[in-house]
């Protein structure tokens, strides 16, 4: 009988110290791949959480630069395949960047890159916190879904997750594992992280790893956390509510493919996305 694949995904607080950042992002890493992960999923911004305006102090050009070298590194030392969170990488606009998550294969090689779609410009009701991320991010406009060990896999990053057509554009290009880096805050994710990323695997009959930000950070924020694997019937197979760490369990594509077709729920739409 085949060995089931582990899948990962890792939870931070990041703070505004990027070496530090990195060497937690190493630890961690290392302990799920001596849980066995052959995937692992780094949250939105793991190498840097601090003031939105100094995200542009670390940006790199695409495919040059210490984040991205760590990253493939990080893969092939561990030979894993490796959804990098997010970085920030120049654009053609001055004074923005993209939120980019990298893709690097078990050969470090890079595989796919995606630069966050939707843009957090909102002001929470009843908390005096108000966020502009298009003040210094660019939007993205590509929606890769790659070949995998793991199954057909997308990305969507943290407010992503509230825009279904997202997702739904990928499941007409094979979706089978989404990987969701994030960093909901305190106050949405109570009230819809879990709903959401529970949904989002529903909808696709599709396995969801969903990597948070979770906790206080030295920039004032606080993350939701609770990081979670969620199968295709919308079970939570792992989650860890706050803190440091990770989780870490197998997915079954034999028990995707049955349930498909069993439940053939996603042969019974009759509108598209366009």
């Amino acid at each position: 009988m085949n060995k089931l694949p582990r899948i990962a995904a890792i939870q931070m607080a990041s703070g505004p110290n990027v070496n530090a950042n990195l060497i937690e992002v190493e630890n961690l890493v290392r302990d799920a791949v001596e849980s066995g992960a052959g995937l692992v999923i780094l949250p939105e911004n793991f190498a840097f959480m601090g003031r939105q305006e100094d995200i542009l102090t670390i940006a790199e050009d695409d495919t040059d630069g210490p984040l991205q070298i760590f990253l493939s590194k990080l893969a092939l030392r561990h030979r894993i395949w490796l959804v990098g969170g997010t970085i920030p990488l120049r654009s053609a606009t001055p004074g923005r960047v993209r939120a980019t998550c990298l893709v690097f294969n078990d050969q470090g090689m890079r595989v796919a890159r995606y630069d966050k779609f939707h843009l957090f410009d909102v002001k929470l009701p009843d908390a005096d916190e108000h966020y502009q991320e298009s003040a210094t991010i660019e939007p993205g406009n590509e929606i890769p879904v790659i070949d995998s060990p793991f199954g057909r896999l997308g990305i969507m990053v943290c407010y992503d997750l509230r825009f279904p057509e997202l997702s739904r554009h990928m499941l007409d290009s094979g979706l089978e594992v989404l990987a969701v880096p994030s960093a909901f805050t305190a106050q949405t994710g109570k009230a819809h992280w879990e709903i959401l990323v529970r949904a989002r695997a529903i909808e696709n009959l599709c396995y969801v790893i969903a990597a948070a930000q979770g906790g206080y950070h030295l920039n004032g924020r606080e993350t939701h956390g609770q990081s979670m694997i969620v199968d295709p019937w919308g079970a939570i197979l792992a989650q860890l509510p706050r803190g440091t760490g990770y989780v870490c369990c197998p997915i079954d594509p034999h028990f995707q493919d049955s349930l498909r077709r069993t439940f053939p729920a996603l042969q019974h739409r009759r509108l598209k996305c366009r």
